[in-house]
């Protein structure tokens, strides 16, 4: 190989390797929107940090920010004024985080809960328990004691229909995890269109997750993409 080949070669090599280092040094940053929950106002300022890195950064103006990491790192959020909160990184993509202010009741709904992070979920699973509570300790002869106003209670009826919306989408969560885009392409030819409603029509329970062999889960998606494309 004469000396222009070898340059070449050796210039070549060196923009594939700076190309393959730029797309590495890309895929390991996390971004992400901060939002306040109830009015989706982006929020500024807010600090975040990598707990796995100990990196921390501010979100810009628009509530934007950009940060180093990687999947299954877990990133703080703290802002005056709002509840710090949590976040596991377990997907690629923009993350949207959605802050609550401190000491204030959220109105759960399906919009709401999809919103809260998976601290925040289990936080709010704590705190709806306890408010759903139909029991209380009895002064008088001791033990448990059903309490009327805890069991008709509005309060306390919003807080057992609020428990079922998290632990709904706290599972639904877990078994999104599982259940991915990629063990679902590896096994049928499901188009863009069709992923995300093949996804949402056929959750399998996270029971059936949990315990599912690699076989079993390949038999459930082969089943479940033929009614699929049945219908």
């Amino acid at each position: 190989m004469n000396k222009t080949n070898k340059d070449f070669f050796l210039v070549l090599c060196l923009s594939v390797f700076f190309v393959v280092v730029g797309q590495f040094a890309q895929a390991q940053q996390i971004k992400g929107i901060v939002h306040e929950l109830e009015s989706s106002e982006k929020l500024p300022h807010v600090l975040v940090k990598n707990l796995r890195t100990n990196q921390t950064i501010e979100t810009d103006s628009e509530g934007g920010f950009v940060i180093d990491g990687a999947i299954n790192d877990l990133l703080s959020f703290t802002q005056a004024g709002y509840e710090v909160d949590t976040a596991f990184i377990y997907e690629q993509g923009i993350q949207r985080i959605y802050l609550v202010h401190d000491d204030k009741s959220i109105l759960i709904d399906e919009v709401v809960v999809s919103r809260l992070t998976d601290s925040r979920i289990a936080n709010e699973i704590e705190k709806a328990k306890k408010e759903g509570q139909v029991t209380e300790a009895s002064q008088n002869r001791g033990g448990m004691r059903i309490s009327p106003s805890r069991l008709f209670g509005r309060q306390s009826k919003l807080a057992r229909k609020n428990l079922n919306l998290l632990i709904t989408e706290q599972s639904n969560r877990k078994v999104d995890r599982l259940f991915t885009n990629q063990a679902i392409r590896a096994i049928v030819p499901v188009t863009d269109t069709e992923l995300p409603l093949f996804r949402e029509q056929f959750r399998p329970s996270l029971e059936f997750m949990q315990t599912a062999s690699p076989e079993d889960l390949r038999i459930y998606v082969l089943d479940s993409y033929r009614k699929f494309k049945s219908k």
